[in-house]
């Protein structure tokens, strides 16, 4: 019994930990980082989604543009890219955690340029 148990937890702490690690990766980035990653989304993101983010060559990036997509489709998308558009994968650019936090501000919002 105090084999299963042991298994139990084992396996809890696997599917837990990615997450927290995921989690506190995003808390640590430094406050130069967000506003490199904030510019990245103004100009990077803006070149394609238009600067203000209401869209362009790409679909709107605004919060209520993405209201009704889910966090880790956000994720997968900036990380992976859409590979029959001409949204790149930003995953060999960038950390996951600065792909989570650039995922979360889209759904907050970004500041005008």
């Amino acid at each position: 019994m105090k084999g299963r148990l042991f298994f139990k937890t084992g396996v809890v702490v696997a599917m837990v930990l990615p997450w927290l690690v995921m989690h506190a990766e995003a808390a640590d980035l430094s406050s130069s980082r967000r506003v490199d990653l904030e510019n990245l989304l103004t100009q990077d993101c803006g070149s394609c989604h238009g600067l203000t983010l209401k869209g362009g060559l790409g679909p709107p990036l605004t919060p209520e543009a993405v209201s009704d997509t889910s966090l880790d489709v956000l994720i997968e998308t900036i990380t992976h890219g859409r590979p029959l558009n001409a949204m790149p994968p930003w995953g060999p650019l960038l950390a996951p955690a600065e792909i989570r936090w650039l995922a979360e501000r889209l759904k907050r919002g970004v500041s005008a340029p």
